[in-house]
C-alpha cells in the first residue's frame, strides 16, 4: 500500500500542476499492473480542497464544487484504504516532533506520516520526499520523487 500526499493529488487533478501527465500515467499503472492500494487520510483531502481552489497558486483553479467532487472520487475509490489518527499515531507524531526537533510548519506532515506508519504503509507518493525521509520508515516511488 502506498500513502498518498496532497502533492500527488494536486498533480493528478490540475493540468497546470508540475508533472501532471506523469502522475496521470503512473497512478493507473500502479493499480492495473501491481494491484496497488492507496492509503488516504482525511487531512490530505482537506489540504487538497484548500490548494486546488486557490487562485493565487493556479491560473485555473478548481471550483469548490469540482474540488469536492474529486475529493469524493478519491475517498470512495475501491483502491483506497481510509487511514485515521488514533492514540498510537498521535503519540508517534508527538515523539517524532520532539526527536527530530521539528517546528510548527512540520506538524501536519509529521502527523500524516505517523498515521500512515500506524496503518502499515511503507511507501509514500509525494512530491516532497524530504519532508518524510527524516522519519526513516518510508520508501518513495521512484516516479513520485520527480513530482
Amino acid at each position: 500500500m502506498i500513502g498518498l500526499d496532497t502533492t500527488v493529488l494536486i498533480a493528478h487533478e490540475l493540468t497546470e500542476a508540475p508533472l501532471h501527465q506523469q502522475v496521470r500515467n503512473h497512478i493507473p499503472l500502479l493499480c492495473r499492473e501491481r494491484g496497488t492500494r492507496f492509503g488516504l487520510a482525511p487531512q490530505v483531502l482537506q489540504e487538497f480542497l484548500h490548494v486546488a481552489t486557490d487562485p493565487r497558486r493556479f491560473q485555473q483553479p478548481l471550483t469548490m464544487e469540482q474540488a469536492l467532487a474529486r475529493a469524493n472520487f478519491w475517498w470512495d475509490a475501491s483502491e483506497v484504504v481510509h487511514c485515521h489518527i488514533n492514540d498510537k499515531s498521535w503519540h508517534v507524531a508527538i515523539s517524532w516532533i520532539e526527536k527530530h526537533s521539528l517546528g510548527r510548519k512540520r506538524i501536519l506532515d509529521t502527523t500524516l506520516a505517523a498515521i500512515y506508519h500506524d496503518c502499515g504503509i511503507q511507501a509514500l507518493a509525494t512530491a516532497n520526499p524530504a519532508d518524510f525521509a527524516v522519519f526513516g520508515v518510508f520508501q518513495f516511488e521512484s516516479w513520485a520523487r520527480a513530482c
